[in-house]
């Protein structure tokens, strides 16, 4: 019997102690198995997030995977001992399991981004892994939706057939839709990528390699959005590097 891979608890928070080739085979073992999950791809924001919100941390405790974005959370799962633990950002998660799924024939539905983002990266990838299968694109409205027009999206997304159903709507807004609609929705796997949407469109750079190495990521996309990230990280990093102290984390059993 195949076991889901062991998490580390981050401030209540169950982080998958995986890295990029042990969350693929996972993913994969979902569909060759016809098992169903969600992906959440979480660093020191979702971790916060989930502090304030315990529904939040529900929502990634119920989660297929939780897999490590940011050095925070690897040097977090390297202290209680997951010696294999690396990065698995969302952008990089997004190109291995494209590629993947262009070998094997899965078919993809996007879903987030603003008005003409999902076709734009539906273009870019279909360029960059020929034989990559789009199912459907869609924008959602960034106001509520109604119980219509939830209704006609999950419709949609089942009638394209996707195997991938892929979020981008940022956190803690896409953990929520994807637990909402896990039930719903046929595809065997849903991941939430948030920004990966507008990086591989061609609309947002990541932060040099070095820097993400490092830890560093934050400040890089802090000068890039000042005004709309300065309260997140200065609310979050002092507030996380806190709690981590007097909560050290910890090896725990798989979901």
């Amino acid at each position: 019997m195949t076991t889901a891979p062991p998490r580390v608890d981050v401030l209540g928070v169950g982080i998958s102690a995986v890295g990029p080739d042990t969350a693929l085979a996972e993913i994969t073992r979902w569909i060759t198995q016809g098992e169903r999950g969600y992906v959440c791809v979480t660093g020191v924001h979702g971790v916060m997030e989930s502090q304030r919100d315990p529904g939040l941390a529900r929502i990634h405790n119920a989660s297929g995977l939780t897999v490590p974005d940011g050095m925070p959370m690897v040097w977090a799962g390297r202290r209680a001992g997951a010696a294999g633990m690396s990065r698995v950002p969302g952008p990089a998660l997004m190109l291995d399991v494209l590629a993947r799924a262009a070998e094997r024939g899965w078919s993809s539905y996007l879903h987030g981004g603003g008005p003409g983002v999902p076709e734009l990266l539906a273009e870019r990838l279909r360029e960059r892994l020929p034989g990559l299968r789009i199912a459907g694109t869609h924008s959602p409205p960034f106001r509520p939706t109604t119980p219509a027009e939830d209704a006609e999206t999950v419709a949609r997304i089942n009638d394209s057939g996707a195997d991938l159903v892929w979020i981008g709507l940022s956190t803690p807004k896409q953990e929520r839709w994807m637990a909402a609609h896990r039930a719903a929705l046929t595809a065997p796997v849903l991941l939430g990528v948030g920004a990966a949407f507008d990086v591989h469109a061609g609309l947002q750079q990541l932060a040099p390699g070095w820097m993400q190495r490092n830890g560093l990521e934050w400040s890089y996309r802090l000068a890039k959005e000042p005004r709309r990230l300065w309260r997140r990280y200065l609310r979050n990093n002092p507030a996380y590097l806190a709690r981590i102290a007097l909560r050290p984390p910890r090896m725990r059993e798989a979901n």
